[in-house]
């Protein structure tokens, strides 16, 4: 191919990743670097023949009009990123200073907002990222060995979960879970406690966030995997039969090999979606016991009358890292295998 020829291959690919990638990351990080200004406060004086009060209000029109001479906000600086709400270097300073062991200072970590999100945002994601892969890598291998007459109705079946919505498909598990619901009613009877709820607790909540997860997300890993078990090569399969290699064997040394760069791009697939895990949060109503980094963003963006720009722009460009950081071992082993086949 012609070097004129690839350059107008490439140049809308190159166009379209500088206008819905690169330009919205360098809009936020500038966005970061600046804080809704405050709003303006009128203070008043009424008096009366029984004395003076003073009264405190906003003044609306001169709030607008300073808005509006800078959009942006005020200048912030890197100060929105080392605040209470995001990496809190002083608040953990001062925890470690005070914390008479480990324990007693990760509770006081994990109670500021960042790291209360982040640790749930990471524990979901590495409980249902290995999960996903490997239940979807199962039920493909199982439907692969069904009879043809099957095949059909149980592809369809295992792919219900993904084709409902992620807003309907939480409130159909949320209705489940509730009291009068039967999978929490279920549970009130087996335990014989009528006040015994899921969404009382945290740790059920997780749970239940984490299961929902998994139900939702199996279907997109299994059928990957099931069109990848279409693509291994039946003569090796056959070759290490009469080997003797068991199916087990076969499944281990033959077709798990053979499905590793799937793998890897489902992987990459289902870590950025895990990491924004965001509308099972708002579904279920969790927010008193789940907050996600993509639910801070939300929560910033929703104050009334008074969005956190600044704030919701810093968090989303410490999940952008956080998701570099999550892919960046993925890809490097996808690297070298791509350069190992290459020689």
């Amino acid at each position: 191919m012609k070097h004129r020829t690839f350059a107008w291959f490439i140049f809308p690919t190159l166009c379209a990743m500088i206008l819905f990638i690169a330009l919205p990351i360098v809009s936020v990080i500038i966005q970061s670097l600046f804080v809704q200004h405050e709003q303006v406060l009128v203070v008043s004086e009424n008096c009366d023949p029984f004395g003076c009060t003073q009264s405190t209000k906003i003044d609306l029109e001169a709030t607008e009009k300073l808005r509006a001479g800078s959009p942006l906000g005020k200048f912030n600086g890197l100060d929105t990123y080392f605040n209470r709400s995001h990496l809190a270097f002083a608040e953990i300073g001062d925890a470690w200073a005070r914390a008479e062991g480990f324990g007693e200072f990760w509770n006081e970590v994990s109670n500021l907002p960042f790291y209360r999100a982040l640790t749930f945002t990471l524990t979901y994601t590495f409980f249902v990222t290995p999960l996903v892969l490997i239940l979807g890598l199962v039920i493909a291998a199982a439907v692969n060995t069904l009879p043809s007459l099957l095949k059909g109705p149980s592809i369809f079946i295992s792919l219900l979960p993904f084709l409902v919505t992620p807003l309907v498909g939480s409130l159909i598990l949320f209705w489940m879970v509730d009291g009068d619901g039967i999978i929490g009613a279920t549970i009130q009877l087996i335990f014989k406690d009528p006040n015994l709820s899921l969404k009382a607790s945290t740790v059920l909540t997780w749970t239940m966030l984490i299961v929902y997860g998994v139900w939702h997300t199996v279907p997109f890993s299994f059928i990957v995997f099931y069109a990848g078990l279409q693509t291994v090569p039946s003569d090796t399969l056959e070759a290490a039969q009469i080997d003797g290699a068991s199916k087990w064997q076969r499944m281990i040394y033959v077709t798990i090999p053979h499905l590793m760069p799937i793998a890897s791009f489902v992987t990459l697939m289902l870590l950025m979606d895990n990491f924004r895990v965001f509308e099972p949060i708002v579904s279920f109503s969790a927010e008193a016991h789940a907050q996600s980094l993509s639910f801070m963003i939300y929560n910033d963006l929703r104050e009334s009358g008074n969005p956190l720009y600044g704030s919701g722009a810093a968090t989303s460009l410490l999940t952008i890292i956080g998701v570099v950081i999550l892919l960046t071992p993925v890809l490097l082993r996808t690297w070298r295998d791509f350069n190992r086949n290459a020689h």
